[in-house]
């Protein structure tokens, strides 16, 4: 009786903490719904359509780009002409030069548009989102949210690209760098206990001597019922996720361990759950290190708890892609299946935060919850995109991965073990078996184990006697495993820009002698080379190309032709509400030309003709009483554009030039003169051509004298263009003598 009330007691305990799981995993659940319900209306819904940039392009047009990643066209007026969609993700920031549109996203993505809308081009440009663009000399400047500035000329996407990129290939050797350092993987199940020093020296600070980089891999910091829960809960709110009690114990020792301070720095950590991830750089390679992100991925009950599940870690290393990800999978010898898609749903599902998330406050708060929601409910099924760890140029996996040993009792392994037949027990190991079929971890490697498997011990009981002798005698396994990826398509290539890192394993091994948990602690050293580029040296070559190839100097030359153009006067004389046209011409037979009319100052000119009291006009633009339209617009070859020029009655308006005020009455009362410059260029050129127009109103309150009215009616003003169907309002259009024969400047 008394061993059937402790069986039961085991069985209401178990039921017990499945039942509690159960409700916990609904509990978060249902939390996470919350959440993602918010951030789909709040986040997905309205703000997704929230303007993010505008700009106006030279034709006149208005272009928005919104959250959701939707470019939109308006007119002058304001009526919305179209809608573009060419990207997922926020538009960060537009550029508009020449006949092009420059759009920069939060993924990093840079496209290029003409200003019908279509799409040129589009190329990744950086690691973080564009924020910003400037244009000048030729290029494109695009700023990410990292801090990084590229150059693109304005010119691309065009012919000259793939001339200079195949020019600088074949210079690749000159500005080619291979940079060789090391990296130390640990992985630890540490079964919720403690590790002494001796431990942690025996296991990391041992083989850290010579490494540059220490990735380390905890599993099981934190297992309790109640901790994992509220785990959850604060994945999904995006809160606490600066790690355990536990976890910055371990953080402590691990760094003292490393000397963190004086040899290493820590440059990223993140917990979920049980499950840890640190990285550490020895402080003289530190300044090649960058844009850290982090990511969690949780597998357990229902996808939503992280007793089961990966952390990452992403970072660049010598401007290349580094991504470490700690994994803890299903347990039990016949959980396979589970295993492989856990493995399945990290890969696909790790989606790393950047420094800071441009879509919208609400998306950034409950990115866990919705990688979590993602399996979980299928609230988003979305197109899937390509995983982020397949576009890193070396991946790391490593942790507890649970994969056994088939077909094999306890007695045999054990007595394979000892006599260390371990080519016979790599025959039954699941993972070796799953990855030959391509199972799991496709293109991944490992090194050949020639160590004890790792799981399960006695803790405290030294050798291999320590392995589980319990009434359950679990068969030993290699739960902890080190797997990786390189640049590599075949194991013969060498490190080149093509194939930008190259690793080794140099050491793959077991820490035997630790006995502070029920799983051996495994690390692997590997022997990395990084091909980069020294950019000083790069941009001295693309200078030289730019400056002595002739095919590219031509190319150059065609491309900054300034399209040849003329005006139809240089004088213009306008009374109260006159208006005139003034016509330029695009003389260039194969070439747009876009033209610019500004302001550049304003004079008042005196009863006898003579200008004084100039003031430029600087960025105040047109005055009051002038009107130009269209002031900005492009010029199809063979082509005339007609510009209006028109005086505006503003007698009730005042105007502030140079910070000083204008009252209607100087206004009105004065004639003014202002001289309109209208700048040329073509589409992708640097300099302009500028035509000088000047601009006369003469006030037609005043009274002419007789020899300013016979002058003007025997000398008619040839200069003056207007519109057939223009009906003078009020006074003569004559004016005084002195303005027909203005000079042009």
């Amino acid at each position: 009786m008394r061993m059937k009330v402790v069986s039961n007691s085991k069985k209401d305990k178990s039921q017990s903490s499945i039942g509690f799981f159960q409700r916990s995993r609904n509990a978060i659940l249902g939390a996470a719904d919350a959440v993602r319900r918010v951030a789909v209306k709040g986040g997905f819904g309205e703000d997704n359509r929230r303007t993010e940039a505008l700009i106006i392009t030279v034709d006149g047009m208005i272009w928005s780009g919104c959250a959701n990643g939707l470019l939109v066209q308006w007119d002058r007026n304001g009526n919305r002409l179209q809608d573009f969609q060419y990207h997922t993700f926020s538009v960060q920031c537009l550029c508009t030069y020449g006949s092009r549109i420059w759009v920069g996203y939060a993924s990093g993505y840079i496209q290029v548009l003409d200003l019908s809308g279509n799409l040129l081009g589009g190329w990744i440009a950086h690691s973080s989102p564009v924020i910003d663009f400037s244009v000048g000399g030729g290029y494109a400047f695009s700023l990410a949210n990292h801090g990084g500035i590229r150059g693109w000329s304005v010119t691309s996407p065009a012919p000259l690209d793939g001339i200079l990129r195949s020019e600088l290939a074949s210079k690749e050797f000159l500005y080619t760098r291979l940079e060789n350092f090391k990296i130390l993987a640990g992985t630890w199940n540490v079964g919720q206990g403690r590790a002494s020093p001796d431990s942690l020296i025996s296991w990391l600070g041992s083989a850290a001597a010579d490494v540059g980089i220490v990735v380390v891999g905890l599993q099981e910091v934190d297992m309790g019922a109640g901790f994992l829960a509220m785990s959850a809960a604060k994945e999904s709110m995006q809160v606490g996720l600066e790690g355990s009690t536990a976890g910055q114990w371990w953080l402590e020792m691990i760094g003292k361990t490393l000397d963190e301070g004086s040899t290493f720095i820590r440059v990223g950590f993140r917990q979920l759950a049980g499950l840890v991830i640190s990285v550490w750089v020895r402080r003289n390679i530190s300044r090649y290190i960058g844009d850290v992100d982090v990511a969690a991925v949780p597998c357990g009950f229902g996808r939503a708890i992280g007793n089961k599940g990966a952390v990452g870690l992403r970072m660049r290393v010598y401007d290349r892609t580094v991504c470490f990800v700690n994994c803890h999978f299903a347990a039990h010898l016949e959980a396979v299946g589970r295993r492989n898609a856990d493995f399945d749903h990290v890969y696909r599902s790790m989606i790393f935060s950047r420094p800071s998330n441009f879509l919208n406050v609400a998306a950034a708060g409950v990115s866990s919850a919705i990688q979590m929601l993602r399996s979980a409910n299928g609230a988003f099924n979305s197109a899937e995109a390509t995983p982020e760890l397949s576009e890193a140029d070396m991946v790391v996996f490593l942790g507890d991965l649970n994969y056994r040993l088939d077909g094999i009792s306890y007695d045999e392994a054990r007595d394979f073990i000892s006599q260390r037949s371990f080519d016979w027990l790599r025959e039954r190991d699941q993972l070796h078996t799953e990855m030959e079929v391509g199972n799991v971890f496709q293109g991944m490697r490992e090194a050949v184990i020639r160590f004890p498997p790792t799981y399960k011990f006695e803790r405290h009981q030294n050798g291999l006697a320590g392995y589980d002798s319990g009434e359950k005698k679990r068969i030993p396994a290699w739960c902890d495993r080190i797997l990786y990826r390189d640049s590599r398509s075949t194991s013969g290539s060498t490190c080149s820009l093509d194939c930008p890192v190259v690793s080794s394993v140099l050491q793959y091994e077991a820490c035997m002698d630790v006995t502070d948990s029920d799983h051996k602690p495994v690390r692997c050293i590997f022997n990395v080379e990084i091909a980069r580029v020294d950019e000083s040296v790069r941009r001295q070559e693309y200078g030289e190309i730019i400056r002595s190839d002739k095919k590219v100097v031509l190319m150059l030359q065609e491309l900054n032709r300034i399209p040849e153009t003329i005006v139809s006067t240089n004088n213009i004389i306008l009374m109260n509400l006159d208006a005139s046209i003034l016509r330029i011409t695009n003389k260039s037979g194969k070439n747009k030309a876009i033209f610019e009319i500004i302001c550049e100052g304003e004079s008042t000119v005196k009863d006898d003709g003579q200008v004084f009291d100039y003031r430029p006009r600087g960025s105040f633009g047109f005055p009051r009483w002038l009107e130009v339209n269209p002031a900005v617009g492009v010029i199809v070859p063979d082509q005339i554009v007609e510009i209006s020029v028109h005086h505006e009655d503003r007698q009730t308006l005042e105007e502030f030039v140079d910070g000083i005020p204008q009252t209607s009455w100087c206004e009105d009362a004065k004639d003014k003169e202002v001289m309109l410059a209208i700048k040329v260029r073509g589409c992708f050129s640097t300099e302009r051509k500028c035509h000088r127009v000047r601009v006369r109103h003469c006030f037609s309150g005043k009274p002419l004298p007789t020899k300013v009215r016979q002058s003007n009616s025997d000398h008619p003003q040839p200069n003056v263009l207007r519109r057939s169907d223009f009906q003078p309002s009020g006074f003569s259009a004559d004016v005084v003598d002195d303005l027909i024969n203005l000079n042009s400047p």
